[in-house]
């Protein structure tokens, strides 16, 4: 039996900068299986043109003038049902808004001066369920930001409930790497770290490998320059 062809992934993009917005349209729109159904120019109405439009990822410029990323990042994850992934644009390396937003729950964030490959790549991760972690920048921010003295860390109770290999897994998608080298570093199958990221996505309901991270520096569990 033939399989359905897989649908396009809709992406939506939001940010103040006409040129910003043509750019990037143009450049996903000549992608195959991947379709700009809609773009906006400030943060105000998206929940609205998410709910009309349906996409699956949206491209969130985290400064806006009127509503900014932030909060309509939080508006749109609040949404009933399914929401789209987020992935908020920046021109900043380290940027604490981003760090709220990955807190909120979007799935990573790109610099604005990436490349077209990392833009498109980062579309279609991001559509496949995983998260921008790899980046340098992801790292550098959120090591910055708790270590911040004034910033407090709360211990988490949800973590009581993950096993040994299973916090040894989750230091290292904290320091940022991916399932491949996991499995190297702890000598294991790539297949057996996949299951145990899914188990504590699970365990901690959580909705992605950024909010882990998320999770393992505000608890502690990993420090800044570990």
């Amino acid at each position: 039996m033939v399989p359905p062809p897989q649908a396009d992934i809709r992406v939506l993009i939001v940010d103040d900068q006409s040129m910003i917005r043509g750019g990037f349209e143009a450049l996903l729109d000549a992608q195959d299986g991947i379709d700009v159904v809609g773009t906006a120019a400030d943060g105000a109405g998206v929940t609205e043109i998410v709910r009309r439009l349906r996409p699956d990822v949206v491209l969130m410029d985290i400064r806006m003038p009127q509503v900014g990323g932030l909060e309509a990042t939080e508006a749109v994850l609040a949404m009933p049902g399914t929401p789209p992934r987020i992935i908020m644009l920046t021109t900043f390396d380290a940027d604490e808004y981003v760090f709220a937003a990955l807190r909120a729950g979007a799935s990573g964030f790109l610099l604005k001066d990436s490349t077209p490959q990392e833009l498109i790549q980062a579309v279609r991760v991001v559509a496949g369920g995983d998260s921008l972690l790899a980046p340098r920048v992801t790292r550098a921010l959120i090591a910055d930001f708790v270590a911040r003295p004034e910033r407090s860390r709360r211990p988490d109770a949800r973590l009581n409930a993950l096993t040994d290999r299973e916090l040894e897994v989750l230091r290292l998608v904290a320091q940022g790497l991916a399932n491949r080298e996991i499995a190297g570093e702890l000598v294991m199958a790539e297949q057996t770290v996949k299951s145990h990221v899914s188990r504590m996505l699970t365990k901690l309901s959580l909705r992605d490998r950024t909010q882990l991270v998320v999770a393992a520096y505000e608890s502690g569990l990993v420090r800044a320059g570990q």
